[in-house]
C-alpha cells in the first residue's frame, strides 16, 4: 500500500479518503477495496519516515482534514520503485511445501492435495470470470488485472497437472 499511495500523491496533494477513492476508481472491483483505516495508518508511517508531509487544513463545518504531499525523499523512493523489476519466483510456495511433506507425515495424500487445490483454482477462475463480466468495460486497468490473475491461475492449473503426472509415474 505504501508505494501505490506515493504514486497517487505524485500527481498532487490529497487527503486519505481521496486516495482511497482514487484507488477504487483506478482498479475497480478487480482489486480488493482498500480499507480507509489502513490508508491512514500507512500515511502516518510514510510521514514518520519522511516520504510525505501532511498539513492540517481547517474546515468550517467539518473536522480539520490532513492533506499530504510527497517530499523529495518520497519522489526518490517512487522513482526507485518504478525502476525495480518484479522478481518474485514462487519457490516458497505453501502448496508445494504441503505436497512435498505430505508423504513424510502420512496425514495427507498428494493426489488429494492436488485435486483440492485444482478445485480451488477453478472456483477462483469462475469468480474472476464473473467479475470480468461485471466490471465496467471502459476500465481497462481492471480488465488487465483480472486477465493477469486468470493467466496466472491457468499456469498454476497446468503446473498441478504436471505434478500429478510426475507423482503418478512414481507410483
Amino acid at each position: 500500500m505504501r508505494l501505490p499511495l506515493l504514486a497517487l500523491l505524485a500527481r498532487g496533494p490529497a487527503h486519505g479518503y481521496e486516495l482511497k477513492q482514487d484507488l477504487e476508481q483506478l482498479l475497480g472491483a478487480a482489486y480488493p477495496q482498500p480499507n480507509v483505516g489502513q490508508i491512514y495508518v500507512t500515511l502516518g508511517r510514510l510521514e514518520k519516515t519522511g516520504l510525505i508531509e501532511g498539513e492540517a487544513i481547517e474546515q468550517s463545518s467539518r473536522p480539520n482534514k490532513k492533506v499530504y504531499h510527497l517530499t523529495e525523499a518520497g519522489h526518490e523512493a517512487l522513482r526507485a520503485w518504478f525502476e525495480e523489476t518484479a522478481d518474485e519466483p514462487r519457490v516458497r510456495d505453501e502448496f508445494f511445501m504441503k505436497l512435498a511433506l505430505a508423504p513424510q507425515t502420512g496425514l495427507a495424500d498428494q493426489i488429494s492435495l492436488i485435486n483440492r487445490q485444482r478445485r480451488q483454482y477453478l472456483n477462483t477462475m469462475r469468480q474472476l470470470s464473473k467479475l470480468a463480466a461485471a466490471v465496467d468495460r471502459d476500465n481497462r486497468i481492471s480488465h488487465l488485472l483480472i486477465e493477469g490473475a486468470m493467466l496466472h491461475l491457468q499456469a498454476d492449473l497446468d503446473w498441478l497437472e504436471r505434478c500429478q503426472e510426475e507423482l503418478e509415474e512414481l507410483q
